[in-house]
């Protein structure tokens, strides 16, 4: 089994895939194909993403039971101890910040007695 998900990919891209899974929602592409293909396919969506993203699911064994590639986004695939799990970039300047001083619900309860 196979699963592509591509984020602003040219038509012609998409179009490409339904020659080989079924599109079961816009950018979702699903089905089941041999590890030749899914690789040549692989292959083509990264030749052809231009400025989009993708991203592809395939079953394996292991303790996942899945394995997964990323083209040009901006989360990454790290290996931790055997299992791939999804990295998301910190965000940009840390924390969020906090306006000084109370919050309106304890300014209500404190003056609203």
């Amino acid at each position: 089994m196979v699963v592509f998900v591509l984020t602003a990919c040219p038509v012609g891209l998409r179009g490409h895939l339904t020659q080989w899974l079924l599109e079961i929602s816009a950018g979702v592409f699903v089905g089941k194909v041999s590890r030749r293909v899914r690789e040549r396919l692989w292959e083509k969506v990264k030749e052809l993403a231009g400025p989009g993203r993708a991203l592809m699911v395939y079953s394996t064994r292991g303790e996942q039971g899945l394995s997964f590639e990323v083209h040009d986004h901006h989360w990454e695939a790290v290996d931790l101890d055997g299992l791939t799990l999804i990295k998301r970039p910190a965000a940009k300047g840390g924390t969020a910040k906090r306006p000084p001083g109370w919050s309106k619900a304890s300014k209500r309860r404190r003056f609203g007695r």
